[in-house]
């Protein structure tokens, strides 16, 4: 069935030289492809695709040897999303509307449209993956002392040599760039193609974005209570994923899944580095893995990564036990920007087949290097000629290689912001 189409009825038809708005989309374009295309896999079945991430160890003391278990670690990338924008005119609207000859700018219009979705869908990598992150979501992050800090933090936690990347909020770029003034500046030759790129600094690179994420926080964010621990679902410490906390009030919208919190005060456990089981400086941070209602002040919250302060063991990841007594507070609503080493986030957009009898082709949006297949065709004694463009993609991101960057939602001031 033909839609309703709001076609112009004129005796002439100009085209104003009007550009279609584009969005600041770099994360597609700068993802790790390795797996784009998993069903070309030797002996791959399926829609998803395993890759291991390094091995963990442990040293021991002394010469005597105490062989460890081998644990190889795999994540999974599935590429289950599907996207498509679609429209059809009749016989007579080709011929007297020109849609024929308005197929680029309708097409080009449609791409924009839908690269934008697939960019701002990828973009929650952001969200959904981090579990460690710099900034409170209230104060704005808009020095370079401030990016400093935060590449710091990173850094302690163990970082893989290679690639680091950085994706900043768009509205927070003119006060970082005014702070290093000549030192982190556009890529002019590289504006007209890449404008989501800012600049190179500390051996860094730099992005912006207009489609970050915001992670709308539960209740306890937003009005920065502080929740003491109760207990935990493993007294030993072993493998902590489950955490009671009382001063929760009664709440259905209490902790929101990806809400973030931190353990606070001078004797909070701190995190172990990742490689080499090193005490560092940095408090430990979680992420709610679901949403959570509290009830008679008390609320359970399940968290990512699981805690373990058993000494000895390779998953050792805090200096000391949860115990009853310790607080936290959790992050309010923020826009969710990303630090990222060794390109450990992955994008998945397989080619789709051809459309045979049907004229098809596949195509790249030059903004956001979103590849989608476009095919047209008639519907047989309907009177409809239809385009569609669609997409299939995936995404996946390494937890321990990244770290969300919390800009708070106004930032700027005056009217309008």
């Amino acid at each position: 069935m033909v839609p309703s189409n709001i076609l112009q009825q004129v005796i002439t038809w100009n085209m104003a030289d009007l550009e279609i708005f584009q969005n600041l989309a770099c994360f597609v374009a700068t993802a790790n492809t390795k797996f784009k295309d998993p069903q070309n896999f030797p002996g791959n079945l399926g829609s998803s695709v395993s890759y291991e991430t390094p091995p963990r160890f442990v040293s021991q003391e002394g010469l005597v040897a105490n062989f460890q278990e081998i644990q190889q670690n795999a994540r999974t990338l599935t590429v289950n999303n599907q996207e498509n924008i679609s429209y059809a005119g009749t016989a007579q609207q080709i011929v007297f509307n020109n849609l024929e000859e308005y197929t680029t700018r309708l097409g080009n219009a449609a791409m924009a449209e839908l690269a934008s979705k697939v960019e701002n869908d990828v973009a929650t990598i952001c969200e959904k993956f981090p579990y460690r992150f710099y900034g409170n979501g209230s104060t704005a992050i808009s020095s370079a002392q401030q990016l400093a800090q935060m590449l710091a933090n990173f850094r302690a936690y163990s970082t893989a040599p290679g690639d680091l990347k950085v994706y900043l909020d768009l509205q927070a770029v003119p006060g970082i760039v005014s702070s290093m003034q000549n030192q982190f500046t556009v890529d002019r030759n590289d504006e007209n193609s890449m404008s989501w790129f800012v600049g190179d600094w500390d051996g860094v690179n730099y992005f912006q974005s207009n489609l970050l994420p915001i992670h709308l926080a539960g209740t306890l964010g937003n009005a920065g209570t502080t929740l003491t621990v109760v207990s935990t679902n493993d007294p030993t410490g072993n493998n902590i994923t489950q955490i009671t906390f009382s001063g929760a009030g009664t709440d259905g919208n209490a902790v929101k899944k990806y809400d973030l919190m931190q353990f606070l005060g001078a004797n909070a456990p701190k995190f172990l580095t990742y490689t080499g089981h090193n005490l560092s400086s940095l408090p430990v941070q979680v992420s709610a893995t679901d949403d959570a209602a509290s009830s008679g002040g008390n609320v359970t919250i399940n968290i990512t990564p699981a805690l373990c302060a058993t000494a000895g063991s390779m998953n050792q990841n805090l200096s000391t036990n949860i115990v009853a007594g310790m607080t936290v507070q959790l992050l309010p609503t923020h826009k969710c920007g990303l630090v990222v080493s060794d390109n450990a986030f992955y994008v998945a957009m397989p080619k789709l087949p051809d459309t045979t009898p049907f004229p098809s082709a596949s195509a790249m949006d030059e903004n956001t290097m979103v590849s989608v297949r476009l095919y047209y065709g008639v519907i047989p004694f309907q009177n409809v000629y239809g385009w569609t463009r669609d997409v299939i993609y995936g995404y996946d991101a390494v937890p321990q290689n990244l770290m969300r960057i919390a800009f708070p939602i106004n930032t700027g001031s005056g009217l309008g912001f």
